[in-house]
Formats: C-alpha cells, structure tokens, sequence
C-alpha cells in the first residue's frame, strides 16, 4: 500500500469511482472532476517530488501529441475555437499520469471498478426499463421516440457509455473468475444486448465484433463452450432484434440503405472529404469544421454545389481527423497513436492480462473505419477514450509508468 494519508488515498478513490457517474450528469460535470483529479494529484506529485515517470516513452508522446495541438491552435481558421480543446488537452496527460500511479496498487483498483460496475449495472438496468416501457426510471425517453437516451435525458448515446467501460468490467469479471463458472458469459451478453437494444448501430457493431475478439482471446476455457455460447446468445440477440420493430428498422434499414449518394452519412462523409481537399496539409484546424461548413458566406456559394453539410463533425474519424487536421496532422497523430497503441497488439494477446485486453479492444474499435463516430476530440469522446488508453497502460505491471520508479 502506498504510504499516502488514509484521507488523501479515500479521497482519490472517490474522484476516480465517481468518473462514470460524472459523464452521465453532463460534460461539465465530468471535466470540472477530472481536473479535480489533475490538480489534485498534481500536488501530490510535487509533495513527493517523484517526477522520474517522464522518461518514460509514453509520456514522451503524449507530449508530442500536445505540441502538435498547440501548434494546430495557430493555424486554424478561428483559433479561439481551438484554443481551449487543445490546450485543454494537458488534462488527458495527466489523467493517464494519474491512472498509472493508482492503478499499481491493485486495492485501489479493484475497489474502484466495483464501484463502476454497479454504476454500469444500474444504467443497464435502466436501459432494459426504458426499452420495455418507454421511459426510463426518471421518466426520460420521448424526445427521441423509440430511442434510447436512459440517464442522458436528450442525447441518444448511452449506447456508445456502456461501450466504453463493458470490456474493462468484463475484463476484471473474467480474471476473478475460475474455470468453468459461465457468470461472466452471462455478465458478457447482458453488457452486449443492453448496447443491442439502445438502436446506435455502429455501437452495435463494435459491442459484437469487440465481445467475440475478447472472447477468443479469453484462454480458461475451452473452444467447444465458446462455441455454445456463441450460438446461443446470437440466436438471442436475433430473436430480441426481430420482435421488435424499432430494433428491425434500425438495423434492417442500415443493411438496405447502404452506401448511396441519399444516405446521410454518405453526405457527410463526401462534406468532410470536401473540406480536406480545401485544406489539405493541416485542416481547418480542431474544433473549426462546424466553422467551414456553416459559415454564411461559404454556404451562399458550396451548398449550391452540395459541397457542404452544415455540422459540427463529418462523423467519421477518419474525415474527422483530416478535415481538421490535414494530411500532415493525420499522419502525426495515427503515428502517435501507433506508438501508443497498435504496436503493443500482439504482446497484449499473448497475455492473460484480460482488463487490459478489454481495454486495447476499445481502442482498437475507436479507429474502425468507415462507421460512423463521433468527433474524436469532443469532451465525452475523449474521456472514454482517455479512461480506457489509460487502463491499457496502468493495468499492466510492465507497462504501468511507474513500474521502476515507486
């Protein structure tokens, strides 16, 4: 146990476990917590004067990545929309700092996703009500007809929440559990169908692809049970999606639609692609696509030409990450994020390590291409990203920032 003050370790233990619980309330909730967090842990730092962990080559790029994004402030169309997103970033740096010194004390971690799985446990509950009877357990689920919004209240995107923490906790069930006990396939399948039934398609997808990779990936028990499992949960999975009419027209209507020049997100897609072919070394600069394609002036003259959609993000990380950043700030940053990342896969599957093997799944699927995604450096999208990126490295002793230098 670290020889931190009782008050000072329950205190970092409430602002962690209270991390899911603050997303739920709002984005200005979650970031005034997490920088509770870094200000917090800041001073912790400079009472123990340990500052060896930035020799370590995954700070050294979350560095970069900083640098780049400052520099992208100055160049885009309006920096002060910029400004705050980038510089802000700093807070990410420090959270994942601040996961890797906790998370090696492994009391603190396992009493802190105890508490997020019964927050996850609840939300999954409450999506399950508001699926059965309309509302959720505050009353919520109109504004969006038969989708479900759960806690969020007006934004259908509880879906994408619990994708962003189930292959953690499952991660955790998993390597509590002995061989030959199927509460963790059971656990699996209710995070999966909770997903399933909030009617976000490309969560969907991800929740499905991502639960079966874990699924392989998981060496305690045999093919033949695997298998089982597989078919029957599938044929569950089918059976909740063809009984309900919501759920056939969600997915069903994707599958018929396609790729065509009247799908939405096909307009999207060409307007993001648009605007790199206008910017193509280094984007409108971060947060600046809404900028582009919304100005009055610019849509009197492209939207004529149908060149633009006026919106907030192209919805693809990808076009995302080119439209505002250009070919050279996409290159940096799937660089970075190489490092960081895709070049710790095949380690990270050799292992048994199962909370970090949920973890890089996640991350994996954030870079998917083609299906739709949400701005990737949006406050909510970043967090989860930021959590799970951070798990990845503080869940594993050899990769853990502080592992020489407690």
């Amino acid at each position: 146990m670290m020889s931190l003050n009782k008050y000072v370790y329950n205190y970092f233990l409430i602002l962690f476990s209270f991390i899911p619980l603050s997303i739920l309330i709002g984005s200005a909730v979650s970031v005034v917590n997490i920088l509770l967090i870094d200000v917090s842990f800041l001073f912790l730092l400079i009472y123990k004067k340990n500052f060896k962990f930035l020799k370590n080559s995954a700070i050294f790029y979350l560095i970069i990545l900083y640098l780049y994004l400052i520099f992208n402030t100055f160049i885009a169309i309006d920096y002060s929309e910029s400004i705050s997103r980038n510089v802000g970033f700093i807070r990410v740096i420090i959270l994942f700092i601040a996961f890797n010194y906790f998370f090696n004390q492994q009391l603190f971690f396992e009493k802190m996703i105890k508490i997020w799985m019964i927050i996850l446990s609840i939300v999954i509950l409450d999506v399950f009500i508001e699926f059965t009877f309309g509302k959720n357990l505050l009353g919520y689920g109109e504004l969006y007809g038969n989708r479900i919004v759960s806690f969020f209240k007006d934004e259908p995107i509880v879906g994408g929440y619990i994708n962003g923490f189930f292959l953690i906790i499952c991660g955790f069930v998993f390597s509590k559990n002995v061989k030959n006990n199927y509460f963790p396939f059971l656990f699996l399948i209710f995070f999966v169908v909770a997903i399933i039934i909030t009617g976000e398609r490309s969560n969907s997808i991800k929740a499905l692809i991502g639960a079966g990779i874990f699924l392989l990936a998981y060496k305690e028990i045999k093919s033949k049970p695997k298998i089982i499992f597989f078919i029957c949960s599938s044929f569950l999975i089918l059976m909740i999606i063809l009984n309900s009419t919501f759920l056939k027209n969600r997915f069903y209507s994707q599958i018929k639609g396609g790729v065509n020049h009247d799908n939405l997100y096909f307009k999207l897609y060409k307007s993001g692609f648009n605007v790199f072919k206008n910017y193509p070394f280094f984007g409108t600069g971060n947060k600046n696509y809404r900028i582009e394609t919304c100005s009055d002036k610019k849509t009197l003259i492209v939207r004529n030409q149908n060149e633009y959609i006026c919106n907030t993000h192209p919805h693809q990380l990808y076009l995302d990450f080119l439209s505002e950043h250009g070919f050279f700030g996409t290159i940096i940053l799937l660089f970075i994020f190489y490092k960081l990342i895709f070049s710790k896969i095949k380690k990270t599957f050799i292992e048994n390590n199962y909370i970090k093997i949920g973890s890089l799944i996640f991350l994996i699927f954030v870079f998917m291409p083609i299906i739709p995604s949400g701005a990737f450096f949006n406050d909510y999208a970043l967090t989860i990203f930021a959590i799970n990126l951070s798990i990845f490295y503080a869940s594993d002793k050899n990769m853990n920032i502080f592992k020489n230098y407690r």
